[in-house]
């Protein structure tokens, strides 16, 4: 079977960047005889290190890489997606996959697809997410375009299949389900040396205490929350507060930010000698960070899948994370989790966290447990038996 791919979002640096880079190579490696004819613009042609015999790269010029001009206030070149188009009918296919809604541009007329929307987080909070009209209309006709099109729509837990089908519309006989993993590069640090050495790397002191945050700053991230309740930690074990971390890229996000309103949450609580802003942390240097951290931190209003949960669980460390996500079903006692929006919950979970060791340790190991239960391997056959499906 020829299989189409839409890897235009290789270059991504967020979840539905890694959610690619991870599933395809596993993908080409359990269907040795199907034929990955994987399409590319300049900028994810230059990161593209998938190469076996069954994996074609077709690249097609764009004036603008659709991971910069498909997300948040940037629109998309008609005359980019149109060259896009003709490239797919140019090089056929049996069924064409788009690993994310984000870069999805019209596939030629008759062509079976599988197209994957992980979240419905746009649709249900457009103002957090998107932040104009006019963001709001395109994104609403390219989804609906794309859905439109799509012989099945893949996504990446049940909690977001639920959300999917009552926010979006797209019947459940239509959904199929892959679940995420963590990368196998998330792993507990071998030694306390690795996780120290990494700290100092980044800029903490010697012996500090820690907590994370891995991601984008937008504001459907409630990261001002977690800072509001990191001051509250702050005002009350002073110095013996563990540093808040924020992970994630500070400048050259095409996503919407919000990075204003968490540093003025930071500066209101007085915290700012306890926060560390690192921007971009390496996959290493951050299972060394998790390893050695009081918890991973994710209080999202909604999170599709939560995948900076699920590594940092993977390096045994607990989460901190929202109800309206699967998190607390697949990392069922591997944490603490919270309502969106919780203030309080969310303070008392850290300060648990922070002050019980034995129950800190303790929701580490399951944590590790639960996430070890995970495969990109089982994500990749799901995703094939969809594409078979799909091609019939």
């Amino acid at each position: 079977m020829v299989v189409g791919v839409d890897a235009t979002c290789w270059a991504n640096g967020r979840g539905y960047g890694r959610f690619t880079r991870e599933l395809l190579p596993v993908m080409v490696a359990e269907a040795p005889s199907w034929r990955f004819r994987c399409f590319v613009d300049a900028a994810a042609r230059a990161t593209f290190d998938l190469a076996a015999p069954n994996v074609e790269v077709v690249e097609v010029a764009q004036s603008v890489s659709p991971t910069a001009a498909a997300a948040a206030d940037g629109n998309r070149s008609p005359f980019d997606m149109l060259r896009l188009t003709r490239a797919v009918a140019a090089h056929p296919a049996d069924v064409f996959f788009s690993p994310s809604v984000y870069t999805y541009f019209p596939l030629p007329p008759g062509i079976r697809s599988v197209i994957t929307i992980h979240d419905a987080i746009a649709e249900r909070f457009p103002h957090l997410t998107l932040p104009s009209p006019r963001a709001r209309l395109f994104w609403k006709a390219k989804v609906s375009l794309a859905v439109w099109q799509a012989t099945l729509v893949l996504t990446v837990s049940e909690f977001s299949a639920n959300e999917i089908e009552e926010v979006i519309g797209v019947p459940r006989r239509r959904l199929r389900v892959a679940v995420e993993a963590p990368s196998p590069h998330y792993r507990p640090s071998a030694t306390a040396a690795d996780t120290a050495a990494a700290a100092a790397r980044l800029g903490l002191p010697p012996d500090a205490r820690w907590i994370t945050y891995v991601g984008g700053f937008s504001p459907h991230k409630n990261v001002h929350l977690l800072a509001e309740a990191h001051g509250r930690l702050f005002a009350r074990l002073g110095d013996a507060t563990p540093w808040l971390v924020l992970v994630g890229k500070l400048s050259g996000d095409p996503f919407h930010g919000a990075q204003g309103q968490i540093r003025e949450a930071i500066a209101k609580s007085g915290s700012a000698p306890r926060v560390l802003w690192p921007g971009f942390v390496s996959d290493e240097d951050l299972r060394h960070l998790h390893t050695g951290a009081v918890a991973l931190a994710l209080p999202s209003m909604n999170e599709g899948f939560g995948l900076p949960a699920v590594e940092a669980a993977a390096c045994g460390c607990p989460v901190v994370a929202t109800t309206a996500s699967p998190l607390p079903g697949l990392l069922a006692g591997g944490g603490c989790f919270v309502a969106p929006g919780d203030i309080d919950g969310l303070s008392a979970a850290l300060l648990t966290l922070t002050t019980d060791e034995p129950a800190r340790a303790a929701m580490g190991a399951t944590a590790l447990a639960r996430a070890s239960q995970l495969s990109w391997r089982a994500c990749a056959r799901a995703t094939m038996a969809a594409l078979e499906e799909a091609a019939r």
